[in-house]
């Protein structure tokens, strides 16, 4: 039996300019994933210039913007999708939602279903990794916040179109890592990497 997966990695840091930590942590979990055989196909969302949903009609028939069509494709193909973002005000960038509400229509995401109570989940048989960094320690946002963002994420959005298991990686206190704290990121990523996870 084939263990190697095709894995797709969203970059959801919104500078297109490079640079930060999640780049630095995707390109680890990249890295990790090729050594071992894996496929690996990459999007920036920063890097895809498209409009934010104004409507429910739009969502529901309106036509997805042509430069989402390969990004939509590639979440259609992938077997495991690492999705990486900054916590900013709490929850994700404002461009990775609305890079989530153009491509997670129905029809593609899910399917609605007069026989089944919710929809049929167009996305079911892949997994997925958040991996979301801040500046705060991660154990205040996990035990006090109660990882609210994360959770909606996890459960209203990548579950529902059928994404299990959802497993995630918290990285707090960025601005105190230091280089040794970096790699030490960064030899876990590729690790999760390795191991398609």
């Amino acid at each position: 039996m084939d263990t190697k997966k095709h894995i797709l990695i969203l970059q959801g840091h919104p500078d297109p300019a490079g640079g930060h930590l999640c780049h630095a942590l995707a390109q680890a979990y990249a890295d990790g994933a090729r050594e071992a055989g894996h496929s690996v196909e990459n999007v920036d969302i920063a890097r895809l210039d498209f409009p934010l949903l104004r409507s429910q009609v739009e969502w529901e028939t309106g036509a997805l913007p042509a430069v989402l069509g390969p990004a939509q494709q590639a979440i259609h193909q992938a077997q495991h999708l690492v999705l990486f973002f900054p916590l900013w005000l709490g929850d994700m960038p404002a461009l990775v939602k609305g890079f989530l509400e153009q491509v997670a229509r129905p029809g593609f995401a899910f399917r609605r279903s007069d026989d089944e109570p919710f929809t049929a989940k167009g996305l079911a048989g892949r997994s997925a990794r958040l991996v979301v960094t801040m500046g705060m320690p991660a154990l205040v946002y996990r035990f006090f916040f109660r990882a609210h963002s994360v959770k909606s994420l996890e459960r209203n959005v990548l579950g529902f179109v059928g994404f299990a298991p959802v497993h995630e990686t918290l990285i707090g206190l960025v601005d105190k890592l230091g280089p040794d704290g970096v790699a030490d990121w960064q030899a876990k990523l590729r690790k999760l990497g390795r191991n398609a996870d």
